[in-house]
């Protein structure tokens, strides 16, 4: 039952029936058949255009990914180095003594001078742009710094400003 079923099957879709070669009356599709005709000659070359837009759409998205991948990097440092001014600027705190009672303090002036000379001494071109404690217990801190692409450059030639801002706290017990 099932090998009548197959055999009607192959018979409407390749114009015959049997099993034996590829002659007529065979499963097996010969040349002469349609739509097993030989290439056209304007089918030349086609493959070889899409594979050759397919590898420039490969590079275009290493070199995007390898920006990526830099500005990332770069921001991670920015972010490091932000929280090490911060940090630094917590610091440059001042203890005031009245009497029995002892307090410690932070001035914008000592923020910032800690947080200067810590991004001058690791930054790698950072720059301090704002150093202040909002409350006389935290140093906020923001760094900034200039970014451009490692590869694609032609794109972006002046680059991006990144910018990082981190606060830190002093407390004595």
């Amino acid at each position: 039952m099932l090998r009548r079923l197959r055999d009607a099957i192959r018979r409407r879709a390749f114009g015959g029936a049997g099993s034996g070669g590829a002659g007529p009356g065979s499963d097996k599709p010969s040349v002469d058949e349609p739509g097993l005709d030989e290439p056209s000659a304007d089918d030349d070359g086609s493959v070889l255009l899409l594979t050759i837009g397919y590898a420039v759409l490969a590079l275009v998205l290493v070199l995007v990914c390898a920006d990526a991948t830099s500005l990332y990097l770069e921001q991670k440092k920015l972010d490091a180095v932000a929280d090490a001014a911060a940090l630094a600027g917590a610091d440059g705190w001042s203890l005031d003594a009245n009497g029995d009672n002892a307090s410690t303090g932070l001035s914008d002036d000592a923020v910032r001078e800690q947080a200067v000379a810590l991004v001058a001494d690791v930054g790698e071109g950072a720059q301090v742009v704002e150093a202040d404690t909002p409350d006389g217990t935290s140093a906020r801190v923001r760094v900034t710094i200039q970014w451009h692409p490692p590869v694609v450059t032609l794109f972006v030639p002046d680059g991006f400003t990144l910018q990082s801002t981190a606060t830190s706290r002093t407390a004595l017990h």
